[in-house]
């Protein structure tokens, strides 16, 4: 699922690699076109539409879900329920045996997360499956994440969130994600509902990630601004997303910023993945000079 995105796009392309068959799903036949020239076969539908996700799951030894995310939608939690509905519901019918689900740290909390708590959910419905060995990944915020601020450092000199300025988080790139992904739907190697977080090297506070950021760019002297949670809402409504959308998102910063969001067994070699942010920065300040 979700061949389009982050993590989805980059678990196709990992398979193909290896060799292995892979159908990529996703809603736009033209954004799926590079997967069909790497080989895979494409398949076009709605996420919320349990028919097609059945006949697409349907002989897969494996399957890779998440919930797609529409930061458009007034009612988030209602759309991301209908979803995840139709999700287990083609996993039950289709018989896959094992699926690989890509959830959050914090999706242990029931409410008081904002947007996690549509991925706590998922996990409950996920636990349902009797007859589908459940994986579910847990990583924290994307390093593909600060694209966003992209458009605000290049028009007002500044880079900014709702997240406290020097709360270290864990933050990953998703091609890590991505690889341990595509390594368990090969190995196929657990049983049960398992969770497992993934933490990326370190954690990183964004005052530091955007400190790393404005040398990639060429501008040293580049500032994290902490916006006010209100200030934040109407940033993200002015930018076109729902206000819903919005104060979920808040919300879910509000419960990183007071410590509520935090991995189970600290870090561990385990959980650590291998891309730091170093690494990854110049994608962004490819982006931004594209701008």
């Amino acid at each position: 699922m979700g061949a389009n995105g982050n993590t989805g796009k980059k678990v196709v392309e990992i398979l193909r690699r290896q060799g292995q068959p892979v159908r990529a799903l996703g809603r736009s036949p033209e954004r799926l076109a590079p997967l069909a020239e790497l080989g895979a076969e494409v398949l076009t539908g709605e996420a919320h539409d349990a028919t097609f996700l059945t006949r697409a799951f349907r002989g897969a030894d494996a399957v890779y879900t998440l919930l797609p995310m529409d930061r458009a939608s007034t009612d988030y939690h209602r759309e991301q329920q209908r979803k995840g509905e139709a999700i287990v519901k083609a996993l039950r019918d289709s018989g896959v045996r094992h699926a690989v689900a890509l959830s959050s740290l914090g999706a242990d909390l029931s409410e008081g997360t904002g947007l996690l708590a549509t991925l706590h959910a998922q996990e409950e419905r996920l636990k349902t499956l009797r007859d589908t060995h459940v994986l579910l990944l847990r990583p924290v915020s994307f390093f593909e994440n600060l694209h966003d601020v992209l458009g605000l450092i290049k028009h007002q000199g500044i880079s900014g969130d709702s997240v406290e300025p020097d709360l270290a988080i864990p933050m990953i790139a998703t091609r890590d994600i991505a690889e341990v992904a595509a390594r368990a739907m090969v190995a196929r190697d657990w049983t049960g509902h398992v969770a497992r977080e993934l933490l990326g090297p370190r954690d990183l506070s964004l005052r530091e990630a955007t400190r790393l950021l404005g040398a990639s760019i060429g501008r040293p002297d580049l500032e994290y601004v902490r916006f006010p949670d209100a200030d934040m809402v109407r940033a993200l409504v002015q930018a076109g997303v729902s206000e819903t959308f919005a104060h979920l998102y808040v919300a879910m910063t509000r419960a990183f910023n007071e410590g509520r969001v935090q991995p189970h067994h600290g870090r561990t070699p385990e959980n650590s993945t291998p891309t730091r942010f170093e690494d990854f920065v110049g994608e962004l300040a490819r982006a931004y000079a594209a701008l």
